[in-house]
């Protein structure tokens, strides 16, 4: 899959092949076998040429890495934990990623209004208010200790598509 997202277009076995070969030696029969296999398999399609065929990727590198993360989050039988874990497992420059990612998604920030300010009034004054409720207290992420055990899976899926 590396190789067909590398170029971002339809490509044919032996364009693989001779971009493989300046690696290491790897027979024509086996590249064929393996996009078969991604055909098969529903992560590329493939047009007929002549006698050969031309793959394409069903979707894009990202997308295919987020549809994965999506099927392990909603395994999980603890999502929040599973995020906590996860988010502990970043590091900074991901981090700053997914801070991005999440200003993206939102869209552009519309500057909070202004909290009217408070005057003291004293009892028995006219225009008194009635006292402000206390602020709600602010919510600390839990640690993953806190949030609860995530199962791992130590193994990655079979047959993953990023060679």
């Amino acid at each position: 899959m590396t190789r067909v997202w590398k170029w971002n277009r339809p490509v044919t076995v032996r364009e693989v092949l001779e971009d493989l070969q300046r690696e290491r030696s790897i027979a024509y029969t086996t590249v064929m076998t393996v996009l078969d296999n991604l055909h098969q398999k529903g992560w590329v399609r493939r047009e007929a040429e002549g006698r050969a065929y031309r793959y394409e990727a069903v979707s894009t590198r990202p997308a295919y890495a987020a549809a994965l993360m999506n099927d392990a989050w909603a395994q999980s039988d603890n999502p929040a934990a599973a995020l906590v874990a996860f988010f502990g497992m970043m590091s900074d420059e991901q981090r700053r990623s997914l801070r991005d990612a999440v200003r993206i998604v939102q869209g552009p920030e519309t500057p909070e209004p202004a909290e009217p300010r408070e005057t003291a009034v004293e009892p028995g004054e006219a225009g008194e208010r009635p006292e402000p409720a206390e602020p709600a207290e602010a919510v600390e992420p839990a640690s993953p200790a806190e949030a609860g055990s995530v199962e791992e899976n130590p193994g990655s899926a079979t047959g993953s598509p990023g060679r």
